[in-house]
């Protein structure tokens, strides 16, 4: 494996383990501002790490193309759903301009705004987010790979429903 293969997978490993310990710990802290700015440093270190990962696969396999990395993302989507589109660039494009506005927002605006934000934003971010996750882990690999992606997403799932059941609990 070529260092830029090895620094390009073990960063998004890296973002995707971070990312994880982030939203469990921000879905079980009911609000324990030590847990939430746990939460926040791991989520801001998966969001700097992504940045890390986007330069090195442009680096390293793109040649800091965008018609590079657009032909290479509809390759793959046509490898995998048959569908020779590579506008999933461009969600990952809005994946990191939105994860970045979201951890400075958290940084700006303190803990307890971060976490009394409207639902719906929270609902849909993390519904995007572990849409994204699902993808990168399960659906577009395979292998081992697939597995350790599937265990993830099912424990992030898991730290939300229960999050819920004690909110519901909470409440009753």
């Amino acid at each position: 494996m070529s260092t830029g293969e090895l620094l390009t997978r073990a960063t998004i490993w890296i973002v995707i383990a971070a990312y994880a310990a982030g939203t469990i710990t921000f879905a079980l802290s009911r609000g324990r501002a030590k847990w939430d700015s746990t939460a926040r440093l791991f989520w801001t270190v998966a969001c700097t790490l992504l940045l890390a990962h986007v330069a090195s696969a442009f680096y390293f396999y793109h040649a800091w193309s965008h018609q590079a990395a657009y032909r290479d993302t509809a390759r793959q989507t046509d490898e995998v759903v048959g569908i020779n589109w590579g506008g999933g660039l461009y969600v990952n494009y809005a994946l990191l301009i939105l994860w970045t506005i979201d951890v400075v927002w958290w940084w700006w605006v303190g803990l307890e705004a971060y976490r009394n934000r409207a639902r719906i934003i929270s609902v849909v971010w993390h519904g995007f987010l572990i849409f994204i996750v699902f993808n990168a882990t399960v659906v577009f690999v395979d292998g081992f790979a697939r597995w350790a992606g599937l265990l993830i997403c099912v424990a992030i799932c898991a730290a939300w429903l229960h999050s819920r059941s004690k909110s519901r609990d909470a409440a009753a």
